[in-house]
């Protein structure tokens, strides 16, 4: 199976939490705090988009961080993914 978003979505993978920290303690699974940061797996075509021209400025294999509380978290062939819609995505990470 496969995700193909809609006009302005994009489909994320989450990066891993980070699982210790820059000192070297070793952080528990439940005190790791969500990672804004992922990588850009399907993007949709954009388009007009609640009537406006909307294009897409983010493509596959972009690393990006995104809004804390933004998106749908969806799981396939376990895997979860997290579609949100391109301007809950505050900046790319070029490295």
């Amino acid at each position: 199976m496969k995700l193909v978003p809609l006009g302005d979505k994009v489909v994320l993978k989450q990066l891993e939490a980070e699982e210790t920290t820059k000192s070297g303690i070793v952080l528990p699974g439940q005190a790791q705090e969500k990672p804004q940061q992922a990588e850009v797996i399907a993007v949709g075509p954009g388009g007009i988009v609640d009537g406006k021209e909307v294009q897409m400025q983010v493509k596959v294999g972009d690393k990006v961080i995104y809004s804390k509380y933004a998106g749908t978290d969806v799981k396939l062939e376990e895997e979860t993914y997290i579609i949100v819609k391109q301007n809950d995505i505050v900046a790319i990470v070029e490295e």
